[in-house]
């Protein structure tokens, strides 16, 4: 199993020397996140620091941007590292879309397979030097003169993984990507009876198997070593296991575990700003179906156990992999999971 970084944001002067000590640690790829800031700028800014690591957006938002500009960004970026780029999609959900980036939102299992199809339209078009013929039910791409072509490069065309909750939009990355990020927001009982037989249906249907496939799933986790230590990263990990469950499309994975009741009660909590009530709502055994606790030896054992023969990659958050620089805990935690 590999071990990656997820970063949200850091200061682009520190992102070089971030990278070289994620590599030294064994970190296999440094993906960004779009929260605060561009996935893609912090791609570009922390690339010049690595030799060997992979680079990725964990994920990009797709939407508000369409096909032809995601197929430039992710072409550059991954002649810019050498190949080791990864381009993650999401799709977020309607009022980021409509409300946060004044975009249209419709049918976004649709959108999001006719997204993947035309990037790679764009990129073949690109390649053979030939004229760009996409003909989609959403998107219909058919100019491209030979200004607007960037420089041909030596490097395979970059895998694209989609994120995906419900298995739906899992069905879609098995048909039309070489991935799938794995939601914090996930139990292993759900990935193994939910999203992984959807994962299988796309696969059939694009003629591939799992081995041409790579799942990714981003830790939950509450470190000991973290500020306040365990019991206040098991109330911050509780807090967020509260903002999930309390998301109607998110509900499918408490229904695997008989808890789907949770979601309206704290969806009705968000509306009375009852966040603190909200937290109070998950108990022990709810907490623990998501996140790992306890040391960074502790951690890595947890998440080999649970997740080792059902996932391909796993993925910190780079504060964790920099807290534990060095750390010889985090190496045999480490260490279990790279086994799993």
């Amino acid at each position: 199993m590999k071990l990656n970084a997820v970063a949200s944001s850091a200061p682009v002067r520190a992102l070089a020397d971030m990278v070289i000590r994620l590599e030294d640690a064994g970190c296999s790829a440094l993906h960004f996140a779009e929260l605060g800031h561009d996935p893609f700028l912090g791609v570009a800014a922390a690339a010049a620091g690595g030799r060997e690591i992979g680079f990725g957006t964990g994920i990009a938002l797709a939407f508000p941007r369409g096909p032809v500009p995601l197929a430039y960004a992710a072409h550059d970026l991954n002649t810019a590292t050498g190949g080791r780029f990864v381009l993650g999609l999401g799709t977020q959900v309607k009022s980021h879309i409509e409300r946060r980036f004044g975009m249209i939102w419709s049918d976004p299992v649709k959108r999001i397979r006719e997204t993947v199809l035309a990037i790679r339209a764009v990129w073949a078009a690109w390649a053979a030097g030939g004229p760009l013929a996409f003909d989609g039910e959403l998107y219909k791409l058919s100019l491209m003169p030979p200004n607007f072509r960037p420089e041909p490069t030596p490097y395979a065309p970059p895998p694209i993984y989609l994120a995906a909750v419900g298995p739906q939009m899992a069905e879609v990355a098995g048909e039309v990507a070489d991935g799938l990020f794995v939601h914090a927001f996930a139990t292993a009982d759900y990935v193994r009876n939910v999203l992984l037989p959807a994962v299988e249906r796309g696969l059939a249907k694009s003629g591939r198997s799992r081995r041409d496939f790579t799942l990714v799933y981003s830790a939950f986790i509450a470190d000991a070593a973290g500020k306040g230590g365990l019991e206040a990263a098991r109330n911050e990990a509780r807090s967020g296991v509260a903002f999930y469950a309390s998301t109607p499309d998110y509900r499918g994975v408490l229904d695997q575990h008989g808890l789907g009741d949770l979601q309206p009660r704290l969806r009705e909590l968000t509306r009375q700003n009852a966040w603190a009530q909200m937290a109070a709502e998950i108990p022990d055994e709810v907490l623990d179906l998501f996140c790992i606790s306890g040391t960074a030896d502790e951690i890595g054992a947890g998440l080999a156990a649970r997740w080792g023969g059902l996932v391909d990659e796993v993925s910190l958050m780079a504060d964790f992999w920099q807290r534990h620089d060095g750390d010889p805990l985090w190496a045999s935690g480490a260490a279990a999971l790279r086994s799993a």
